[in-house]
């Protein structure tokens, strides 16, 4: 175990969360101006918008669970980690270089790939930096880092753009220095010897993990394929007023509460029960879908809104926390990875079937099918999950 900065915390756990703020940090800089930069000055379609987003996003949801794997066999996490980061700081400048959407969309392949490369065996290190008795505190404290740099990175946008009047591409090429600083700081992150034995062939395999891993897994599938991306949020936050700047305030305010939620949460379940805290956090999500689908005012959908950052901030972050109680010690990157992909994947899926939703059947039929799938993965969490972790 590494040296401890704090309560129940090492300090790779301290320089991941930090890692993980101006990471995100660079990639929310990006966040409000990417579809504008497509469409304005590359003069690209709404269809080549969603398709950039979509593949970029598909990318990084299947690589999420391989890298956990590799690492698990190689038993190596901060290279791999290290990798991820370099990839994803790389990609920014690269995007705002581009003459062409297909550049953009490279770029942003690029990034993502970087983003998945890094996260499973991020969430490893983590896990193996905390005693058991505080890892969701230590998976929450990273979260609060994820969330707080999201926060703060559209603000930083708006700064530059509306502010110092600096041009579009300028922003991509200023995204660059928290993503550097990000890969900088965890750089200093020192690896933990392998749990596995040196000569002991660690062998990642489906029946290596408990029933109870994969009955985790399909109550999550089930309660994610409903949950759509937080691009029809925004739309149906602009659809009852908002303009682009309050839209982007909106949403920075969103995930100043997920950041605020997000340590306090899952370091709760630390205390309580796991699986109450989750179901708790996925009966904010219901509550909220129901909500979008009945709201008609600027008021409502703002409440709303910052209430679903208490969704964002600890669903994630006790689901990690979960996967690693479940996945057995020298496979926990793969664990959290298959969680991880689980969740990206359902989402994926959650988001074209809501575009067709939106386009075919009305605005509130995306949060419906939500709150049916909501419903229907809370069932499955009760009654698949044991009450004891």
């Amino acid at each position: 175990m590494s040296q401890r900065s704090g309560p129940g915390f090492s300090k790779n756990t301290i320089l991941v969360t930090a890692g993980s703020f101006f990471a995100d940090m660079s990639t929310e800089m990006l966040t409000p101006i990417l579809p504008i930069f497509l469409t304005q000055v590359l003069h690209a379609s709404g269809s080549i918008v969603g398709l950039v987003d979509g593949i970029a996003q598909a990318v990084r949801n299947i690589i999420d669970g391989f890298s956990g794997t590799i690492s698990d066999k190689l038993q190596k996490r901060r290279v791999i980690v290290l990798a991820g980061y370099a990839m994803a700081a790389l990609a920014k400048p690269l995007m705002g270089i581009s003459a062409i959407w297909q550049g953009v969309l490279a770029a942003r392949i690029l990034d993502r790939l970087g983003a998945g490369v890094r996260s499973a065996p991020r969430d490893a290190i983590v896990a193996s930096s905390v005693d058991k008795r505080h890892r969701g505190g230590g998976f929450g404290l990273e979260g609060f880092g994820e969330h707080a740099g999201a926060f703060l990175g559209p603000l930083v946008t708006v700064l530059l753009l509306y502010g110092l009047q600096l041009d579009m591409r300028v922003i991509f090429y200023l995204a660059f220095i928290p993503a550097l600083l990000a890969f900088a700081i965890v750089f200093l992150v020192k690896e933990q010897p392998p749990q596995a034995k040196t000569s002991q062939k660690v062998v990642v395999h489906p029946r290596k993990f408990p029933i109870v891993y994969w009955k985790y897994l399909l109550a999550v599938a089930t309660f994610s394929i409903g949950n759509s991306s937080n691009a029809f949020l925004i739309l149906r936050t602009q659809e009852v007023g908002a303009s682009l700047l309050v839209t982007t305030f909106i949403y920075a305010g969103f995930n100043l509460v997920a950041a605020a939620v997000s340590y306090p949460l899952t370091s709760l379940s630390d205390k309580w029960e796991r699986k109450s805290v989750l179901l708790g956090s996925c009966i904010v999500f219901l509550a909220v879908y129901i909500g979008f689908s009945l709201a008609q005012s600027l008021v409502s959908i703002i409440v709303l809104f910052l209430l679903y950052g208490v969704y964002q901030g600890s669903f994630r972050s006790i689901g990690r926390a979960l996967a690693t109680d479940l996945a057995p010690a020298d496979l926990r990157a793969s664990g959290i990875g298959w969680f991880s992909a689980t969740v990206g994947l359902c989402q994926l899926i959650a988001s074209l079937v809501a575009g067709v939703l939106w386009d075919h059947l009305g605005h509130s039929a995306p949060f419906i099918f939500g709150v049916v799938s909501a419903a229907a993965g809370i069932l499955a969490i009760v009654c698949l999950l044991p009450r004891k972790q």
